[in-house]
């Protein structure tokens, strides 16, 4: 038991980043853990847990919703990219500075909220449940959402900046194409015949998971200076979500045979 808890230790304060440790939900794994959890078991439950209410209409909390996020997606793109190109960061292997310098401090702070973001977008499936669109509450919605909320807590607990800007940026810049198109698509029907790119929108998702599965490999094929354990989760990660993407595109734009 002794042997456990020296082990707990070691991970959640020894090797923990320190500028961050104390920010909010950062300190310990169970807050995103069981957060993660309850995400789980209220999308597997969503029928139940709302058989006997009807469907709420929420045009204007969805058209709210989705711009904020374009403009915080936004936000997070610009302070990505402007603060590793004033910190000379390399595309390649970029080992994390663990100073309090302020451009170290910054790029720390939209790593954190970046993190803090994946929480928010845990309003899409309770947006999606209080519509009763079950159908969009799938696997891969789930999974995705779930799974951020971890991923992104060891990468802020452990290396709040580094290699893994690539992911926050690239990630960032397709969720500002994205919530604007949920967005214009919660203004009303008659917006639909803008939004015929939306098998783009999920080939440009694809693509930025090739991009980052080829940016982890090379990092872990030159042996760059980054937890090797990050950049082996960051690899499988990536596979597991170009399946599903994958699949999900496959099923919704393959035309289908008689």
């Amino acid at each position: 038991m002794d042997r456990l808890w020296d082990l707990y230790d070691e991970l959640i304060v020894i090797r923990a980043d320190p500028r961050t440790d104390s920010w909010f939900l950062v300190h310990s794994p169970w807050p995103p853990f069981l957060i993660s959890v309850a995400y789980i078991l209220f999308s597997y439950n969503a029928k139940h847990l709302t058989e006997n209410i009807p469907a709420v209409k929420l045009r204007w909390a969805l058209i709210i919703y989705n711009f904020a996020l374009v403009a915080l997606s936004a936000y997070m793109t610009f302070e990505f990219a402007v603060t590793a190109y004033l910190s000379s960061y390399s595309l390649l292997c970029q080992p994390a500075d663990y100073s309090n310098s302020q451009l170290a401090m910054r790029m720390a702070s939209v790593c954190w909220w970046y993190f803090f973001s994946k929480y928010i977008e845990i309003l899409d499936t309770v947006f999606f449940v209080l519509r009763k669109k079950f159908n969009q509450v799938s696997f891969l919605h789930v999974y995705h959402h779930a799974t951020m909320l971890i991923n992104w807590w060891m990468g802020v607990k452990y290396v709040a900046g580094g290699n893994s800007f690539f992911i926050g940026m690239i990630n960032s810049f397709i969720h500002v194409i994205m919530y604007f198109y949920y967005g214009m698509s919660a203004i009303g029907p008659h917006m639909q015949k803008y939004l015929w790119w939306k098998k783009y929108l999920t080939m440009m998702q694809i693509v930025q998971f090739f991009l980052i599965l080829i940016h982890s490999a090379y990092a872990l094929y030159t042996d760059c200076d980054y937890p090797k354990f990050l950049l082996w989760a960051v690899f499988g990660y990536q596979i597991s979500l170009i399946v599903l993407f994958t699949g999900f595109y496959i099923r919704s734009y393959r035309p289908k045979r008689d």
